[in-house]
């Protein structure tokens, strides 16, 4: 039950450490769906020029809502888990704009020529038709087009991509896992959708239960799914060796209702002590949603029966790779 990786990461970096010229795909790119594909391939056709460009993802961080209104933005790729992602594709690199109050100021003039032109040397930019850009959102596809020209950069604006009149989008992912429909967030994000953490010492609940459980700290930007208890695959760390395990995603309704929601692990029918280790883990399959329970002991014959059901769907399961 191996992770497959035939490719080396891409590197994540600053506009100042980027190699140089560039060919952009310029966009947020979250969730890298069929429609980012879509201008992600155009941008990596562009590079191979003549003459020959770097096929570079440009994307900011954090999201600019977040700077601009305040707004908490949930991510369903880190930037460091695209990386992955982004290399099959034929992107060399992803380079990250930190997005401030500066950047926010700059005119649609001033972002082509010091971001796009003086920094990165972008001979080829690939957008959606609906990207936005400069101070206020001032500048569009036309804007981009414009002034691209003006600097001998070649400018490409691509439509929309659809499916049966519903666009590809980020917000049908997040409503997928909002609704606990991991096939069909697969399926939109033509991958198994994942996250990982850090596992941290927890007060020891589960496994004075007898069922211990690693307690992961995930970072609270990224966007997971409706919480429940789920059947899941596990990987420790870089290994790629796959482990079933359980997984609670939520609160604590029986054992401690007072205390925040939690990411927490059982990998089944295996003995590995976790603290310290990182862990990825593939929801597989919803199995219930909280319940509170009237004692430990119903607690504790409810964990038996989704561990039972978790094992059976895990061993009926495709292996992930």
């Amino acid at each position: 039950m191996a992770l497959a990786r035939p490719w080396a990461l891409i590197a994540l970096l600053s506009p100042e450490q980027a190699c140089r010229p560039t060919a952009l795909a310029l966009g947020s790119f979250d969730g890298v769906h069929a429609g980012h594909r879509h201008v992600i391939a155009r941008a990596v056709a562009m590079a191979a020029g003549p003459p020959a460009l770097v096929p570079t993802v440009l994307s900011f961080w954090p999201h600019p809502r977040e700077v601009l209104a305040g707004e908490p933005r949930l991510r369903l790729d880190l930037p460091g888990e695209k990386l992955s992602v982004l290399g099959p594709l034929g992107i060399e690199q992803l380079v990250l704009v930190p997005f401030d109050l500066q950047l926010a100021a700059l005119s649609p003039e001033q972002f082509v020529q010091q971001v796009l032109r003086d920094q990165l040397q972008a001979g080829a930019v690939v957008i959606g038709e609906n990207f936005r850009f400069g101070n206020r959102r001032s500048g569009g596809p036309e804007d981009l087009q414009r002034l691209g020209a003006a600097c001998g950069m070649a400018v490409e604006v691509l439509p929309l991509l659809d499916e049966g009149g519903s666009r590809y989008s980020s917000s049908r992912i997040r409503q997928a896992l909002a609704e606990a429909d991991l096939v069909e967030a697969e399926r939109l994000l033509q991958r198994p959708y994942r996250f990982s953490g850090q596992v941290v010492r927890g007060r020891g609940l589960g496994r004075g239960l007898g069922w211990p459980t690693a307690n992961l700290q995930v970072d609270g930007r990224k966007c997971l799914p409706k919480e429940g208890v789920y059947a899941a695959w596990a990987w420790r760390g870089e290994s790629q060796q796959a482990m079933p395990a359980v997984m609670n995603l939520g609160r604590q309704p029986t054992i401690d209702p007072e205390a925040p929601s939690a990411v927490e692990v059982h990998l089944l029918d295996a003995e590995v002590d976790l603290a310290g280790d990182s862990l990825r883990v593939q929801p597989l399959q919803w199995l219930r949603g909280q319940q509170a329970f009237g004692s430990l002991d119903e607690l504790t014959g409810q964990i038996s029966r989704d561990a039972d059901q978790a094992r059976a769907l895990l061993a009926a399961a495709q292996l992930p790779g």
